[in-house]
């Protein structure tokens, strides 16, 4: 009984973050106007002088998506890639 919980919780606390990220990615894919409006602030944000990968911009997307910071962070960089590879 033992050995199954521990595999259970390595399964769950290995992969967990990996499927997180594939949902995220999915996001980007599947709702390309919310990505162009967050890309859209960071062409803003790029005007002012700040990094879309600022802590200012990572916050923005947090706040915005209800993410961890570092969910948002990943998000981020597949809005970048996918939408604004333009905005430094």
């Amino acid at each position: 009984m033992k050995k199954n919980f521990l595999f259970l919780f390595i399964l769950i606390t290995f992969t967990n973050p990996i499927l997180s990220q594939s949902n995220l990615l999915e996001s980007v894919r599947n709702n390309p106007g919310d990505a162009k409006k967050i890309c859209n602030k960071f062409k803003e944000f790029n005007s002012k002088g700040i990094s879309a990968s600022s802590d200012r911009a990572i916050e923005y997307v947090s706040k915005t998506k209800k993410l961890s910071p570092i969910n948002a962070e990943i998000l981020s960089i597949y809005i970048i890639g996918l939408h604004c590879p333009q905005v430094i």
